[in-house]
């Protein structure tokens, strides 16, 4: 992800450290465990022939990526929906290959509707897509909608009215990029009011050049994170330490779910970052993990 990409010379300048606790997200947290929270972590692909003979086992053919992926992962962050809406036919052979019934694809909304359109008349597109992704059944995440960085507060009632829209039934998140919707405390207050009141998740990403969009507000009782890594500078594993203590305050006090996509510059470190959090989460919350595991005959990169 070249979002908030940020030369490694001046990491050690970022300060990374998260945000205090938001007043907020009292609202959506009811102060006590819920009663079968879960955490997922996933990457943005399973078609990476980099990771076979350190990921994936040697030999592993292409058409096999997606059921070996499935094996370390139970969710994936699906960006192959942004450039383009697939038929249930498709959507459905991808379920398929994967045996795990906890597994959750999350599709980005296409680009087509978020970007292209604004959207604005937007509904053929929108049917389309949720016809297709409903074959997922029950493997079918959050809906992931990411709008643009030109996308700002003044398009503020698009975006409200577009949401209310969309089924009750499905769990969306939205990731807003333009530094207006955080630098501006007004239309902060009002986006994660409007997002409460329907429902809706604010994804959080955590980049190096882009601390705003780190909010931590939790509009609803679950989350999604983008955690965007930088192929495993020492500020990567400090930056997981301190996830790994908000996400074991935000379960005790009542998160139902998180979703954590990570993501790196050099994807090869990918796994190795996934083990790192998956194990750090483990120890800190008493929850299982999937996460990645190393074949015996394989070399960790």
């Amino acid at each position: 992800m070249q979002f908030g990409r940020q030369d490694l010379s001046v990491l050690n300048n970022i300060d990374f450290k998260l945000p205090a606790e938001p007043a907020f997200n009292s609202g959506a947290l009811s102060g006590k465990p819920a009663a079968q929270p879960v955490i997922r972590l996933g990457a943005t692909s399973w078609n990476r022939k980099d990771w076979v003979g350190g990921f994936f086992p040697k030999g592993t053919k292409e058409k096999d990526f997606l059921q070996e992926y499935s094996k370390h992962f139970n969710s994936v962050e699906l960006n192959a929906t942004h450039y383009k809406i697939y038929p249930p036919e498709t959507i459905r052979g991808w379920a398929e290959k994967v045996s795990n019934p906890d597994f959750r694809f999350c599709p980005k909304l296409p680009q087509s509707i978020s970007h292209y359109s604004n959207l604005v008349n937007a509904k053929d597109q929108t049917d389309a897509f949720l016809e297709g992704i409903l074959a997922f059944e029950g493997k079918l995440g959050p809906v992931f909608i990411q709008m643009s960085e030109s996308f700002g507060p003044a398009r503020k009632d698009l975006l409200f009215t577009y949401l209310a829209s969309l089924p009750r039934d499905l769990r969306f998140f939205v990731e807003l990029r333009h530094p207006d919707w955080f630098a501006d405390p007004h239309h902060a207050t009002a986006l994660y009011e409007a997002l409460r009141k329907l429902g809706v998740g604010l994804i959080i990403t955590d980049t190096a050049g882009r601390r705003d969009v780190v909010h931590m507000h939790l509009p609803v009782p679950r989350a999604m994170i983008r955690f965007v890594g930088n192929s495993l500078h020492p500020t990567d594993y400090q930056r997981a330490d301190d996830w790994v203590n908000r996400l074991a305050f935000w379960l005790a006090n009542g998160l139902e779910d998180a979703y954590i996509f990570m993501h790196m510059h050099d994807d090869t470190a990918v796994p190795e970052m996934a083990i790192y959090l998956g194990d750090k989460l483990e120890a800190a919350t008493g929850l299982k993990i999937r996460k990645p595991y190393i074949h015996r005959e394989n070399t960790l990169f």
